[in-house]
């Protein structure tokens, strides 16, 4: 096998504040070290893992120096946690989400955007399907 497990996304942010405070607040990522690279950006981590990267968009990849165009992300999904909490804390942020269950599996999913408009997906498995 070629792979043996995910390291992590890039994402390029209009305003990258706004997204660091969206991933930490409502996806519960927490901010830790990264290079000293020539360009703007912070990682993000997941159990001390950097899973998610975002660095500044400026219509050119600062790290490659050239123009970009990669397209084609559709969603990052992570595993949830604490589902009631997790609704309670979105609505009081009035983010915008939707819920569906997949019963076959015990798996509830929530689904919103962020800040970029990167569709966030969160399951919660071993659970029973429950509205909104």
């Amino acid at each position: 096998m070629a792979v043996d497990q995910l390291e992590h996304f890039t994402i390029r942010c209009k305003n990258l504040e706004t997204t660091r405070d969206f991933y930490r607040e409502y996806i519960g990522l927490e901010v830790g070290p990264r290079p000293n690279f020539n360009f703007k950006g912070y990682w993000l981590y997941l159990g001390g893992v950097p899973v998610v990267h975002l660095v500044e968009e400026t219509g050119r990849d600062a790290a490659r120096g050239e123009d970009h165009s990669t397209g084609g992300l559709d969603h990052i999904a992570f595993r949830g946690k604490e589902l009631e909490a997790t609704v309670a804390k979105l609505k009081r942020g009035d983010i915008k989400f939707r819920e569906a269950s997949v019963p076959d599996f015990r798996l509830h999913q929530i689904f919103l955007h962020d800040p970029d408009g990167i569709l966030i997906e969160l399951n919660f498995r071993d659970r029973p399907a429950t509205s909104s």
